[in-house]
């Protein structure tokens, strides 16, 4: 593979374990070398610039992190900061899996909680596990949608920073979520995303039926979305980002530009071309190479 011109970009929690000039220049050594580099928050993010190839670099720095909570995404300069993000919700965007605080509700969270959790690390197929755990919700009033929102659903730190930020540079964030457009419309008006698309949940009476719309939106849903609203804004796959935790965002990640595994399920992690383990949401405006100073705040 050819040398290109590279960025990789150091994302640390300043608070605990502060980046420094040497910690800087001991990465460098461990790629033979660097072009220039910059802050873009003192302490917390850096970018250097580098030639070489990206998956040998991106091995090198890896392994001289390794053990450290740091993050390291690598990729080509040019063209890094992107004009749309599509985001997951549960689990990225926001702390809980919502369907899983539903199922709490009604005795069954537990249950509930294990087939989220063998669906997110891709042991079992996301659209029947969705079905199942949904029907488990049959009864269930649409108050609780509500009160599960105000009460149990907490915006992951950095959220609200990354949709503002974003708008104002004229991009677009769009939140594509397996779970249900009860909630992704609430955290999309709280955070300031563009658009949501998700799942419905089938009511009547005022109660859940136990039923979710056709067809659902899953693995191969969420990447024709990008591939939607991209055409939509008249943009390259190489103009676009994703984010997501789950493997069902699996397909959407390997079609983006920068695709982000966010405090990822183990497959997910090792299959994303960049994670991010510990830093919070703003580390992919780091990744842009936007500086704290451009960010508008949540």
């Amino acid at each position: 593979m050819p040398s290109s011109v590279l960025v990789a970009t150091l994302i640390a929690d300043a608070s605990k374990a502060p980046l420094s000039d040497a910690r800087i220049d001991r990465a460098a050594l461990a790629l033979g070398g660097i072009e220039r580099r910059r802050w873009l928050d003192e302490g917390a993010a850096a970018d250097m610039v580098f030639t070489g190839d990206i998956d040998d670099r991106r091995a090198a720095l890896e392994a001289h992190f390794a053990g450290e909570p740091v993050d390291v995404i690598v990729q080509p300069l040019s063209g890094r900061e992107k004009k749309l993000v599509m985001a997951d919700m549960d689990s990225t965007l926001i702390g809980q899996e919502r369907v899983d605080e539903l199922a709490a509700l009604v005795g069954v969270g537990a249950h509930v909680a294990a087939i989220t959790e063998r669906a997110m690390r891709g042991e079992i197929d996301f659209e029947p596990a969705l079905r199942e755990r949904v029907a488990l919700l049959k009864g269930l009033p649409l108050g609780v949608i509500d009160d599960v929102q105000e009460s149990r659903i907490e915006l992951n730190p950095g959220a609200r920073t990354l949709a503002r930020t974003m708008r104002a540079r004229g991009a677009r964030l769009v939140i594509v979520s397996g779970g249900f457009r009860q909630f992704t419309s609430a955290v999309a008006a709280l955070i300031g995303a563009d658009e949501d698309r998700a799942n419905t949940l089938i009511t009547a009476d005022g109660n859940l039926t136990g039923e979710v719309a056709e067809p659902i939106l899953g693995r191969d849903a969420k990447r024709a979305a990008l591939l939607e609203v991209a055409a939509e804004m008249g943009l390259s796959l190489d103009q676009t980002l994703a984010v997501g935790d789950g493997a069902n965002d699996l397909a959407m990640l390997s079609a983006v530009g920068l695709g982000v595994a966010y405090h990822a399920k183990p497959k997910v992690a090792e299959a994303a071309e960049a994670r991010v383990d510990h830093a919070d949401l703003t580390a992919l405006l780091y990744a842009q190479g936007i500086s704290r100073k451009a960010f508008v705040e949540g």
